[in-house]
């Protein structure tokens, strides 16, 4: 028909060309994406987030039961003789094959033969590099096990189940080791009945606190508190006094009645005291009465005076 050539979009030709379309984005549309997922795989969800933290603190926990569960290694043959003198608990005694024998090599095997529950391992001294991240042990290595924290709760349940006044010890920030078995033997002397120790950014039961203690610690629990503040208020709860020393403390320790009754003595650092949350819990704040102008004490001997006072004031 005349004119039909010229209407718009009209095919004059067989011959087929390109086509204009969506490329297909329209069926892969009604194809859809799918079931909706659970929540816990929505990324952004609530419950997404909530999941992931779950899973966050879990591996937490299990870290931290690895890290308990890690055993501690004294190396060299003076450190190691010295151990096994002062009674620290050991599992084995690792001795490098070959080795030029002295008289601490042969002490050293002889203490842990008689002990009986230490076993005697002889071993390459690659392995023994290996052990103990190529250290210089001399050839000797004691392998110590992880130390038994108690409860908090378990120290004055202790003392009541004796019909006793809880005196209870704990230390805020202190980090040397040492310090810790001084305290932990004040504790054994002036009957205490257990120290207390934060899980973090403080001294745990080393071998160097084991050695410093000399023996109280076999006598002595120690606990662990996840967090010091609130094992310090489960404490008053029960009861107890919170008596925290400081310089500036409000109280004179040689005039505090606190100390004739149920008590735990807050022990802070040297150089910083006690934190301020600790702090703020004690129920007083007292000072220990220093006639030659010194400015401070050590948390080990601090906490000597202290217990001495309970002691004597106790009768």
């Amino acid at each position: 028909m005349a004119g039909n050539s010229q209407r718009r979009n009209r095919r004059t030709s067989n011959k087929k060309g390109a086509q204009v379309g969506s490329g297909g984005k329209r069926r892969r549309g009604l194809e859809g994406k799918g079931p909706t997922p659970p929540a816990e795989m929505r990324k952004g969800h609530v419950k997404q987030r909530a999941a992931q933290a779950k899973i966050r603190k879990q591996s937490g926990k299990q870290a931290q039961r690895r890290s308990k569960s890690v055993s501690e290694l004294v190396v060299g043959r003076n450190p190691v003789v010295e151990a096994l003198r002062e009674g620290v608990p050991a599992n084995a005694l690792y001795v490098q094959q070959f080795i030029d024998t002295d008289e601490r090599v042969r002490e050293a095997v002889r203490l842990a033969g008689e002990r009986g529950d230490v076993r005697l391992v002889e071993g390459p001294r690659p392995e023994l590099d290996r052990m103990t991240g190529h250290l210089n042990h001399q050839g000797l290595v004691l392998q110590i096990p992880p130390y038994d924290y108690a409860h908090p709760e378990d120290l004055t349940a202790a003392a009541f189940d004796r019909a006793e006044d809880p005196l209870i010890v704990a230390l805020d920030g202190v980090t040397d080791p040492r310090n810790l078995g001084a305290v932990v033997r004040s504790v054994a002397a002036f009957a205490g009945h257990g120290v207390v120790v934060p899980e973090r950014r403080a001294a745990g039961m080393t071998a160097g606190a084991w050695k410093t203690s000399a023996g109280a610690a076999a006598r002595v629990p120690v606990a662990r508190a996840t967090n010091l503040t609130r094992a310090l208020e489960a404490y008053q709860k029960a009861g107890l006094q919170v008596v925290g020393l400081a310089a500036d403390g409000e109280a004179d320790l040689t005039e505090l009645a606190a100390l004739d009754g149920p008590v735990v003595i807050v022990v802070g650092s040297e150089g910083k005291g006690l934190s301020r949350l600790v702090g703020e819990t004690c129920d007083v704040r007292a000072r220990i009465p220093m006639p030659g102008g010194s400015e401070s004490l050590n948390a080990g001997v601090a906490a000597g005076v202290a217990l001495y006072e309970a002691a004597r004031r106790r009768g």
